[in-house]
């Protein structure tokens, strides 16, 4: 059965929706960013550049790196955005944009985060670099979907009980990486359980002029503890990443350059440095 008009949305181009991307302008290897102005530092590496295509904070070019086809996508901030970008990435391949069904053999994409986060353990240094081995998510994206196989329900359970969440607050939901697609970023990277938060402001803790509900919400993460593994580090989009990489069948991993530690109050000397000392180790690792 063809999908409705209303569901998947196609611009006048034929193009989906907010990506504004037609199927094959998409590679099997796609890296995302938060800020559109990473995208050119990313590609600026690239051996040729096939498409380059821009609508609103979705910036997409795709081009070639020592042989390798790879697309480099701009998600903006959060869950929210996160959720628009794996679900039209999906389409634009597993969606047939002509009969408008789903095709009966499904393409598995890698997806590979290249972001900033902030650590909240004294132990991880500014300008290092973390893979996120589960994300953890304080923002319910994930909830809107049948979840019932995916989620870790006993490390989420215990981590509501540890931080003892009001009830206004989401119901924290835990997702595993990609092991096989994350073994090319062990050597060398701090590994951590990534904590996906709501907002850059109160709910990462950060007071400005307006008080938080709980001033000792990152000391509870910090001391939290479930069979060995810690809370790393936060930041806005790896836990929405994850689940909806499990459930739509791609393999993704979220690669963070440490950029400031919460514990400590330090903020990288150079953070421009040391994303794009994390860009280039990252492409290196994808063809190799």
């Amino acid at each position: 059965m063809s999908l409705k008009e209303s569901e998947f949305i196609q611009n006048e181009d034929g193009s989906i929706y907010h990506l504004k991307l037609h199927p094959e302008q998409i590679a099997s290897t796609v890296i995302t960013v938060g800020d559109p102005e990473r995208v050119p530092a990313i590609v600026k590496y690239f051996d040729s550049i096939e498409y380059s295509v821009k609508r609103r904070e979705f910036h997409t070019q795709t081009g070639i790196y020592k042989g390798k086809r790879i697309s480099v996508v701009s998600t903006g901030i959060g869950t929210g955005n996160i959720d628009i970008v794996f679900n039209e990435l999906d389409a634009l391949v597993n969606i047939d944009f002509k009969t408008r069904k789903v095709k009966k053999k499904l393409t598995s994409l890698d997806i590979i985060r290249i972001g900033t986060s902030g650590s909240i353990q004294k132990e991880i240094p500014v300008d290092s670099f973390l893979v996120s081995q589960a994300g953890i998510g304080l923002d319910s994206m994930i909830h809107f979907y049948n979840t019932r196989d995916i989620l870790d329900v006993s490390f989420a359970e215990a981590l509501r009980e540890h931080l003892g969440l009001s009830s206004n607050i989401g119901n924290p939901y835990v997702v595993p990486f990609d092991a096989e697609l994350a073994s090319r970023f062990i050597t060398g990277y701090e590994r951590g359980i990534t904590l996906t938060n709501g907002g850059f402001y109160g709910p990462q803790g950060r007071v400005l002029r307006l008080p938080v509900q709980d001033p000792s919400l990152n000391d509870k993460l910090a001391s939290f503890r479930y069979e060995g593994q810690k809370i790393t580090n936060l930041e806005m989009e790896t836990a929405g990443m994850y689940g909806l990489a499990k459930l739509l069948g791609h393999r993704t991993v979220s690669l963070n350059a440490i950029i400031a530690n919460r514990a400590t109050g330090e903020f990288s000397a150079n953070p421009a440095k040391t994303v794009d000392l994390l860009i280039k180790d990252a492409l290196d690792r994808i063809v190799s």
